[in-house]
């Protein structure tokens, strides 16, 4: 979840907002409703997805929360006209009149978000609509490799348990939500996405993944860090003609109406 005792780095965030914004557009291009009251994106960070939601429904009355103060204040310079609030996604509840319920990339984050989730979509009203899309990559090379080089240098005992847990299967989230949902859909997508070599990938995921794994670290030791990952990276994302190396990307979209 966005931390924010350690805040996020909404910059570095969007020197891939092409591609980090692909998701959320594709996965409310499945969201049935028309003309919604109020629309929540829950962990709107710099606000990206949030604009997404705001074309689509301009009548609506569209808020963003996060857990970041910079992501807030990213989005609020972005989109002047929409609402943002600094929130605890895991005990936070929506406004009544709330139509839909928009994550982006934000219940991985989340402790126990299987319980959140069902939460959130028990109170929807009739015809309301919970739709999210979480990253599903933590067996990609990319992930993997985070660990590794963990485990094998001198920073070690300083990271501790830094990876994010495993997704729960399709199975285990259709068996805790589809009771409160009259329609539930469950899919995968795999994005494979060309970036500028491997150090482009390490770039890619010091907004996110390699955040835990960097922050216990010096300066000196990030970048002893950086070097070893981007050298294993290197051998698992060989470059293509062009030379560029193609990032894996699996992701879990969930679209469940109330």
């Amino acid at each position: 979840m966005r931390s924010a005792a350690e805040d996020w780095n909404p910059k570095l965030y969007l020197k891939f907002e092409d591609e980090r914004t692909r998701p959320p557009r594709d996965l409310l291009a499945q969201v049935p409703l028309a003309r919604p009251r109020r629309v929540v994106d829950i962990g709107c960070g710099p606000g990206n997805s949030t604009e997404l939601l705001v074309e689509r429904w301009p009548q609506a009355e569209v808020t963003g929360i996060d857990s970041s103060p910079n992501m807030v204040a990213q989005a609020t310079a972005r989109l002047p006209a929409a609402r943002f609030e600094q929130a605890d996604i895991s005990n936070w509840a929506p406004a009544e009149g709330t139509d839909v319920l928009f994550g982006n990339a934000v219940f991985q984050w989340v402790p126990d978000h299987l319980a959140v989730l069902e939460r959130l979509l028990r109170a929807l009203p009739e015809g309301g609509v919970l739709a999210v899309q979480m990253p599903d990559n933590v067996n990609e090379p990319s992930h993997r490799l985070m660990g590794e080089t963990a485990a094998s240098g001198p920073w070690a005992a300083k990271i501790g348990a830094a990876q994010r847990d495993v997704l729960p299967t399709p199975a285990e989230y259709y068996e805790r939500l589809k009771p409160f949902a009259r329609r539930l859909d469950i899919w995968h997508t795999l994005y494979n996405h060309p970036l500028d070599g491997a150090a482009a990938i390490a770039e890619w995921f010091k907004s996110t993944g390699l955040r835990t794994f960097l922050s216990p670290l010096s300066e000196e030791e990030r970048a002893g860090f950086l070097a070893d990952y981007i050298a294993r990276v290197a051998k698992a994302y060989p470059e293509r003609f062009d030379g560029k190396v193609l990032l894996r990307f699996p992701r879990l979209f969930i679209v469940a109406v109330r």
